[in-house]
C-alpha cells in the first residue's frame, strides 16, 4: 500500500481520498449493486429482460438513492466492467460443475444461493482488485481485512475442510555418521608417541564405558590437536577414528558459521545432538580457532554466542546426558592461544595434545610410510634424505615424494622421445613442422611400448631434483634452514666449541644422560667478543651438529613502532619453538632488544626487555627450547638476561693468535685450489690484530692480485699486496680488553 501511495504521489488527505480511497470503495459498492441488477434481470420470466450492459446498469445506479450517484461517470463506468468481468467468469467456472451440488442447498426461496453467489462474486472482486490495483503484498491485507473475506488466491491454498496449508519445512541435511575408510594408521609415520596418547585416553571410553560407569570415573570429553600447519591433525583423527570403527561426525568450524542470528548456535546444538543418539561417538571439529576466539577480544556478538553454546555442549556430555555411552570431542587447530580460556579448562579441552615439526628420526619414518606402496629404486637412502629435509612437515614431505615421482615420470618421458627420435619418417611428415613430427612420433612410440612397471621408478636423484623446488612450511613460518657451516669450517676456537658441545649438542642427542644429574632446564650461552671473530659462524656450526630445529633471529627485526607489536613478536618465537622441540633459537645482535633499563629507556623498550625476560624465565616452560645469543656490546646488556637460568653462560670469542691464524688461513684455503706454504704461513703470523673476517678479505684481496696478473695460483706476493690494502677491522683493542678482563676468556 505504501509502495502504492508513493507511486501515484499521494501528499494529502484529500488527495489519497481522490486517486485511491475513493475508487476502491466505489469498486466494492459497485460489486454490490452490479450483482443485485444481475440477479433481479435473471429472475425476469424467460430472462428476456433488459441486458446486464454498462450504460444500463449506470442509468439504474444513477436513479437509485445511492452514494454512487455523485461518483464521476469514468470512474463508475470502469468499476462496473471489471465487476461484469469476473461475474462472467465466476459463472463459466461454475457451470462446469454438477448442477445437482447446488440445488440440494436450494430453499423455498432462493435465499441461500444469492448469499452464496453474493459471497463468491465478493471474493473474485477482491482477488482482481489485487491483481490488478495494488502491487504490494500490503495493500491485499489491508483490502481483506477490510472486507472481511478471504481472497480467492489464499482460498484456493486451503484444504478442503478450511483448514490452512501446512507450512514447507526446510530440509534438513543428513549428517554423515560413518567412520572413514580411506586411509589408516599404517598409512602415517612418525606418529607412535601421538598414537599412544590418543589410545589411552580414547579406546576405553568409546569401547568400554562401563568401566568408568562402575567406578564413577568421567571420562575425558575433549582433546585439543594443535600443531604447526601440515603437520598431520586431521589425518590423524580420521585415522583413528577409522581404527576404532564408532561413528565419526567430522565437523569444519567455519562451515558452522551463519549470517542468520542464531543459526550458528543451532548447527552446533544439532551436531552434538547427533552425537549423543548415535553414542558412543568420536566428534572431530576441525580449525576450532574460527569459532572459538577470546571473547574478551571477540569483535562480534556472534562469536561470543558460539563459544557460550559451545561450552554448553560440552558440559552436556556427561553420563547421565549419553544414556551412559561416552562421546568424545576432537578439535584441531595452530592456534591454542587464540582459544577462550574457558574452553581449555577441565572437563572440556583438558587434555592436549603437541604435534610439533618433525625430527630428523621422524622425517625418515614418514618417508617411508608415504613411499610404502610406491614404486621406488634400490638406492633410496631415506637417512640421508631425513637430513637433507631440515623444518619439513607431513605435508611437506608428503609434496616431496609428489614432485620427485613427476621427475621419474619426466625421465620416462624423455626415454620415450629419445627412442620416437630413431623411428623412421613418414611421408606425411615431409610437409610438417619440426615440433609437429617430434609429437606424432612420440605418440606412436607410446601407443607400441608395452606398459611396463618397472620402468618408473623413483631414485633418489629424483628426490634430490625435487628438493630445491620445495619450500618447507616451517621456513615461511619463521624457521630457518639448519646451516650447511660444520665444525671442519671453524679454523680455530676449540675452547668455545667444547663448551657449546656441552651445552646444547650433546644435551640435544642425549637427554637422557644430563636428566640423570638433575640438569632439565637447558643453560643459554651468551657469545661475546669483537665483530668478525665468529660468534654467528658458532652458532651456525651448533646448529647443523646438533640437527635440531634452528629459529635465527636478527635482534633489530623484532622491532616494530606499534604498540605491542613487539613484544607479540618476541612471544611468537617462543611458540614457534615450544611446537617444535627441541629448537635451537639465535638472537644475534642480542643488544638492540634487551638494552640496559633506566630512566632513558623508552617505556616500549622496556615492555620488549621484559617480554623477553619472561620468556626466558618464569612461569613458561623451556623444556627442549636452546637459546644462543651473540653480541659485541654485553655491558650494554640488561643485567637480569645475563643472569643463571638465561643466558647463565659466557664465551668471550677473541682475537684469534698468531697460531690460530694460520688455522683460519688453512681452514679458507681447503676449499680452493690452493696449498698453504709456510711463505703464506709467515703472512698470517704477521696479520696482528686481524680478526677471522680481516683474514677473509686479506685471501680475497690476494685472489684479485692473482686475477689482474693472469696467473692459475695465488703466489706469495700477491698476498703480501694484499696485506698493504687490508686493515685490521677492530681498532679500539683497549676497549675489548676491558671488556675481556670483565667477563672472563673461555678456560
Amino acid at each position: 500500500m505504501l509502495k502504492y501511495i508513493h507511486k501515484r504521489r499521494i501528499t494529502s488527505f484529500t488527495n489519497a481520498n481522490e486517486i485511491l480511497f475513493k475508487p476502491i470503495f466505489a469498486y466494492f459498492a459497485t460489486g454490490q449493486r452490479v450483482c443485485k441488477f444481475a440477479d433481479e434481470h435473471s429472475q425476469d420470466g424467460d430472462g428476456r429482460g433488459s441486458p446486464t450492459t454498462v450504460p444500463a446498469i449506470y442509468e439504474k445506479i444513477k436513479r437509485s438513492n445511492s452514494s454512487l450517484g455523485r461518483t464521476s461517470k469514468k470512474l463508475l463506468e470502469n468499476s462496473i466492467e471489471r465487476v461484469l468481468q469476473v461475474k462472467r467468469q465466476d459463472e463459466d467456472s461454475r457451470s462446469e460443475d454438477d448442477s445437482g451440488s447446488l440445488a440440494e442447498e436450494l430453499d423455498g426461496n432462493g435465499v441461500e444461493i444469492r448469499s452464496k453467489t453474493m459471497n463468491d462474486v465478493n471474493q473474485s472482486i477482491v482477488g482482481a482488485w489485487s491483481k490488478q490495483r495494488m502491487p504490494s503484498k500490503e495493500g491485499v491485507v489491508a483490502i481483506n481485512r477490510a472486507s472481511d473475506q478471504p481472497s480467492v488466491a489464499a482460498s484456493k491454498k486451503r484444504h478442503a475442510d478450511g483448514a490452512p496449508p501446512a507450512k514447507r519445512r526446510k530440509a534438513v541435511p543428513e549428517i554423515d555418521r560413518s567412520p572413514p575408510t580411506h586411509l589408516s594408521l599404517a598409512d602415517l609415520g612418525g606418529v607412535d608417541d601421538i598414537i599412544r596418547q590418543l589410545e589411552d585416553l580414547i579406546v576405553l571410553p568409546l569401547l568400554q564405558p562401563e568401566i568408568y560407569a562402575n567406578s564413577k570415573i568421567q571420562p575425558p570429553r575433549g582433546i585439543l590437536l594443535h600443531g604447526p600447519p601440515g603437520c598431520g591433525k586431521t589425518m590423524i583423527a580420521n585415522a583413528f577414528a577409522a581404527e576404532l570403527g564408532v561413528p565419526f561426525i567430522a565437523l569444519s568450524a567455519p562451515s558452522v558459521v551463519s549470517g542468520m542470528s542464531g543459526e550458528s548456535e543451532k548447527a552446533l546444538r544439532e551436531h552434538f545432538e547427533e552425537a549423543k543418539k548415535v553414542a558412543p561417538c568420536l566428534l572431530f571439529i576441525d580449525e576450532i580457532d574460527a569459532i572459538t576466539p577470546k571473547r574478551e577480544s571477540a569483535q562480534r556478538e556472534m562469536e561470543k554466542r558460539i563459544v557460550a553454546q559451545l561450552l554448553t555442549c560440552m558440559d552436556g556430555l556427561s553420563f547421565e546426558n549419553t544414556g551412559g555411552k561416552c562421546v568424545i570431542v576432537l578439535a584441531a587447530t595452530n592456534r591454542p592461544d587464540s582459544l577462550d580460556a574457558a574452553l581449555r579448562r577441565g572437563g572440556r579441552f583438558d587434555k592436549e595434545i603437541n604435534l610439533g615439526v618433525p625430527s630428523e628420526a621422524v622425517r625418515g619414518q614418514i618417508l617411508k610410510a608415504l613411499t610404502r606402496q610406491t614404486a621406488l629404486a634400490n638406492d633410496i637412502d631415506f637417512a640421508h634424505l631425513a637430513k637433507r629435509t631440515p623444518g619439513f612437515v607431513g605435508a611437506d614431505l608428503n609434496d616431496l615424494v609428489s614432485t620427485a615421482g613427476a621427475a621419474a615420470i619426466k625421465r620416462f618421458h624423455e626415454t620415450l622421445k629419445t627412442e620416437s627420435n630413431e623411428m623412421e619418417m613418414d611421408e606425411s611428415d615431409d610437409k610438417a613442422s619440426f615440433q609437429l613430427i617430434g609429437l606424432r612420433r612420440l605418440i606412436k612410440r607410446a601407443k607400441e611400448r608395452p606398459f611396463d612397471a618397472t620402468a618408473i621408478l623413483i631414485t633418489e636423484s629424483d628426490f634430490l631434483i625435487a628438493l630445491p623446488t620445495i619450500q618447507p612450511s616451517a621456513k615461511r613460518e619463521g624457521f630457518a634452514t639448519i646451516p650447511d657451516t660444520t665444525w671442519a669450517d671453524i679454523g680455530a676456537l676449540r675452547n668455545a666449541r667444547e663448551e657449546l658441545l656441552t651445552a646444547f649438542v650433546d644435551p640435544i642427542k642425549s637427554p637422557k644422560k644430563y636428566e640423570e644429574f638433575g640438569i632439565t632446564q637447558p643453560s643459554g650461552v651468551l657469545l661475546c667478543g669483537p665483530p668478525g671473530c665468529g660468534k654467528t659462524l658458532l652458532a651456525q656450526a651448533v646448529a647443523n651438529e646438533s640437527k635440531a630445529n634452528f629459529i635465527s633471529v636478527k635482534g633489530p627485526e623484532l622491532l616494530n613502532k606499534y604498540v605491542g607489536e613487539s613484544e607479540r613478536a618476541v612471544r611468537q618465537v617462543f611458540i614457534r619453538a615450544r611446537s617444535s622441540v627441541p629448537c635451537l633459537i639465535f638472537f644475534d645482535e642480542l643488544d638492540a632488544i634487551v638494552p640496559r633499563r633506566d630512566d632513558t629507556l623508552s617505556e616500549s623498550s622496556a615492555r620488549v626487555v621484559n617480554t623477553l625476560l619472561t620468556e626466558l624465565d618464569g612461569l613458561s616452560t623451556r623444556a627442549g627450547i636452546y637459546v644462543l645469543a651473540a653480541t659485541n656490546r654485553p655491558d650494554i646488556i640488561d643485567p637480569a638476561m645475563l643472569r643463571p637460568g638465561r643466558l647463565g653462560t659466557h664465551l668471550w670469542v677473541d682475537l684469534p693468535d698468531a697460531v690460530e691464524r694460520v688455522k683460519i688461513l688453512q681452514t679458507l684455503t681447503r676449499k680452493i685450489s690452493l696449498k698453504c706454504t709456510e711463505a703464506m704461513d709467515e703472512v698470517a703470523q704477521d696479520c696482528e690484530g686481524f680478526s677471522g673476517a680481516d683474514l677473509g678479505s686479506l685471501l680475497r684481496q690476494a685472489g684479485y692480485a692473482a686475477i689482474r696478473r693472469n696467473s692459475n695460483s695465488i703466489e706469495h706476493e700477491d698476498f703480501m699486496q694484499a696485506k698493504n690494502k687490508v686493515r685490521p677491522s677492530v681498532t679500539d683493542r683497549r676497549k675489548y680488553d676491558l671488556l675481556k678482563a670483565q667477563w672472563g676468556a673461555p678456560t
